[in-house]
């Protein structure tokens, strides 16, 4: 675990997502929460220790894909997300837990955790910006979007510290399935903005400013790309095929997970593409004609 500035912390061992938590006097505020129960009771174990046994007053959750929200049944029903983010949370009834459960059929120690799964529903919504203040610790909940409609971010301004969710990958290829790139974009310019001394993504090293270049150029570089093969009469799915061997290089990607990784990545690609297409739609009458 890592102490980013007095009473911050963040923990990046975990392979789903990377939780952390601000002890104020008035108790504990999470950040996330690791997916796989056994990992989410021994965090709240840590938590606990760490804070003397403050009670958990909330857990801010920076967007509703299973990673960063299902383990906050360990921590507190008192969950903070965007109102995107509730909208989905809301639906995840019975097929959503066994999809969950499934997703581990390969580990079954795994896979049992997850019998009692409860979803835990946020409890509080905000739609742009939210401010938490206890003690001395002022914490801005920020909605940036970008990698899902409801990606937000914590800020702690006073300490320079901030957990970006998912809108920071590093080393890595972005999931891009729900993702907006441009939007993306502008939310990177105003972490730069922002000037914080760390930074933790939503899964990865923290890092700071500096870290972020490659993953700009990489959307840069493939909105770019989509953007001249939609104008050049390109089909969704040629250019996917054309740009799937032009992005793989960018980012090292482990043998066993080349398959899911390229999955991936075609879908980011079909992402954009439909951006440009729905900025563009011209484009696409003049060529039907």
């Amino acid at each position: 675990m890592h102490e980013l500035a007095p009473s911050v912390y963040a923990e990046t061992s975990f392979h789903h997502s990377n939780p952390g938590f601000i002890v104020t006097p008035d108790g504990v505020i999470c950040i996330d929460s690791p997916l796989i129960p056994a990992e989410a009771r021994a965090w709240r174990k840590v938590i606990d220790e760490t804070s003397g046994g403050l009670p958990i007053l909330y857990v801010v959750v920076t967007d509703h894909h299973r990673g960063h929200c299902l383990g906050s049944q360990w921590l507190s029903h008192n969950v903070i997300a965007q109102e995107q983010a509730w909208r989905h949370m809301r639906n995840y009834g019975d097929n959503f837990k066994q999809r969950v459960r499934d997703s581990f059929k390969r580990k079954p120690e795994i896979r049992s955790q997850f019998d009692d799964l409860e979803i835990v529903v946020p409890a509080i919504t905000f739609q742009d910006r939210m401010t938490l203040v206890r003690g001395d610790k002022v914490i801005r909940v920020i909605h940036v979007g970008g990698h899902t409609p409801a990606t937000s971010m914590v800020w702690l301004p006073g300490d320079r510290v901030l957990f970006a969710g998912d809108i920071v990958w590093i080393d890595q290829h972005p999931f891009m399935t729900q993702a907006n790139s441009l939007e993306w974009l502008r939310a990177l310019e105003f972490v730069r903005h922002l000037q914080p001394a760390y930074i933790i993504p939503g899964h990865g090293p923290i890092c700071d400013i500096s870290a972020l270049d490659r993953l700009i150029d990489y959307l840069a570089f493939l909105r770019q790309r989509a953007l001249d093969l939609y104008l050049a009469g390109r089909t969704k799915q040629e250019t996917a095929s054309l740009l799937i061997p032009e992005l793989k290089p960018w980012f090292p990607i482990p043998p066993e997970r080349s398959p899911k990784i390229e999955s991936q990545i075609r879908s980011g690609i079909g992402r954009v593409y439909d951006e440009h297409r729905r900025a563009r739609p011209t484009v696409e009458t003049a060529r039907a004609a």
